[in-house]
């Protein structure tokens, strides 16, 4: 008996990651974890919509229209993550100083504005300041790409200073600050390796026949797709741990009363005041 299985590997991990989001998002509701990181709910949202709009819009609307759509949502989902790495670092740093807070900020900032600056060719200004609609298009795809690449070094120095300082301040191991965290660092690692990958492949490769081109274009779905696959296994890391109450919280500490310790136990109501006594002369509860 032979089944007729005619999914692809990108079909299968679209599914797949699809389904993961949509759980995600429930667990983000379901466990009140949206209230504490609104911002980051807010990208998961985004994700999902661009996903679903990926799949149902994408050579379907005009090339100006289609560009023109994609390329503002890249660009809202570039802000939007640019908000969840301060709302990352306010939770991780919630302890800091002032001073720290401000040095801290700009030591990160300076090294991912210089990464910014090596990495990648920029056009000229009068170029990417032309009045054109192809020009407003190449802008704004500029904005996505560069901003992606400034969101992900943000993140990857963060993870980096969550790990070494997180406990001491408000993050420890297995909260779900830095759990988040170490998630979004991975998918940024992940992003900076297929940007370099595809960098040295575009400077290395000349091809000449129809073959070179098709060996190209599958080593670029390769690489795409071992790109999804970390993004789903980071989807279900975030599915756990922010199922999971953190270490100390009301939820995780809760016990049965006959398991706690005697000075712990709920105490019995207070009486109710007899006429007459004053409220210096009752007894301590």
């Amino acid at each position: 008996m032979h089944f007729n299985f005619n999914f692809s590997a990108a079909e299968i991990l679209w599914t797949l990651s699809f389904a993961a989001l949509l759980v995600l998002l429930v667990v983000l509701l379901g466990r009140d974890r949206m209230r504490r990181y609104p911002w980051f709910t807010a990208s998961i949202l985004l994700i999902t919509f661009r996903m679903v709009a990926n799949r149902l819009l994408f050579n379907k609307l005009a090339p100006l229209t289609s560009s023109e759509v994609f390329l503002a949502l890249a660009d809202v989902i570039f802000l939007v993550s640019l908000l969840v790495v301060v709302e990352m670092a306010r939770r991780a740093f919630a302890r800091a100083s002032r001073i720290a807070w401000i040095v801290g900020a700009l030591a990160v900032a300076g090294i991912g504005v210089a990464v910014l600056a090596l990495w990648g060719p920029w056009p000229s200004l009068k170029t990417a300041l032309a009045g054109s609609t192809l020009a407003h298009l190449r802008l704004m795809q500029l904005v996505a790409q560069k901003g992606d690449l400034l969101v992900d070094v943000l993140t990857v120095q963060l993870c980096m200073l969550v790990a070494f300082a997180g406990r001491r301040f408000n993050a420890g191991w297995r909260s779900h600050t830095q759990q988040i965290i170490l998630g979004l660092s991975t998918m940024s690692v992940a992003q900076l390796i297929v940007r370099a990958l595809w960098q040295a492949i575009e400077r290395s490769a000349a091809p000449h026949s129809q073959a070179e081109y098709q060996r190209i274009g599958d080593l670029q779905d390769k690489i795409i797709n071992a790109n999804t696959v970390v993004f789903f296994a980071v989807t279900l890391w975030w599915i756990v741990w922010l199922w999971l109450d953190e270490p100390g919280s009301k939820s995780a500490e809760a016990l049965p009363a006959n398991d706690l310790p005697a000075d712990e136990l709920p105490m019995e109501p207070a009486p109710e005041m007899a006429p007459g006594v004053e409220p210096d002369q009752r007894a301590d509860l």
